[in-house]
């Protein structure tokens, strides 16, 4: 199969293919788990990095003396939190989109990002895939979405929890108001 028929589910819908023609390279198992190694161990690190700013960030957060107070530091810290993490997973997708842009796995950037962000949440839409050759990177790639999503919601929980923790000291410690 040459991935020309139209997707299923979908009839008379076009399968686009920016990847028509050959790839610039065409990679060895060998050397697809090679360059997925290094690319999941940068990805790990930009992560702990962006993990690790984001708790300085969050530890700056001081215990207010009054309700309203409280809320509306836990509110900016969980919005804190949250685009943190979309901006350290956006990243990590971009890295992974330029590997494919650099390979000619897509003609153009945005097929790379597009294919980058739809394997990495694991969508996998399949409307636009890499060429034999590459296909392991990009299974990879999924599982080690998969992964760095599933650190950030425990990363997430934690603050949130936190959080929680402090109000209930506050309502204990004011009589509950």
């Amino acid at each position: 199969p040459d991935g020309s028929a139209a997707p299923q589910g979908r009839p008379g819908a076009q399968a686009r293919h920016p990847t028509r023609g050959h790839p610039e390279r065409i990679l060895t198992l060998a050397q697809q788990l090679g360059l997925a190694t290094l690319v999941v161990g940068v990805t790990v690190v930009v992560h702990l990095a962006g993990l690790a700013l984001l708790l300085a960030i969050l530890r700056r957060y001081r215990r207010a003396s009054r309700r309203y107070l409280v809320i509306l530091l836990n509110g900016g810290a969980i919005l804190v939190a949250a685009f943190g993490l979309f901006a350290l997973h956006s990243a990590e997708i971009w890295i992974w989109a330029g590997i494919y842009r650099l390979l000619g796995a897509f003609t153009d950037f945005e097929h790379a990002l597009y294919f980058s962000t739809s394997t990495y949440v694991t969508i996998g839409y399949g409307d636009v895939v890499l060429p034999p050759g590459l296909r392991i990177l990009g299974a990879i790639e999924g599982a080690s979405g998969i992964i760095l999503i599933g650190w950030s919601t425990a990363f997430f929980f934690s603050i949130v929890d936190r959080m929680k923790l402090l109000e209930r000291s506050l309502d204990t410690d004011h009589g509950g108001g």
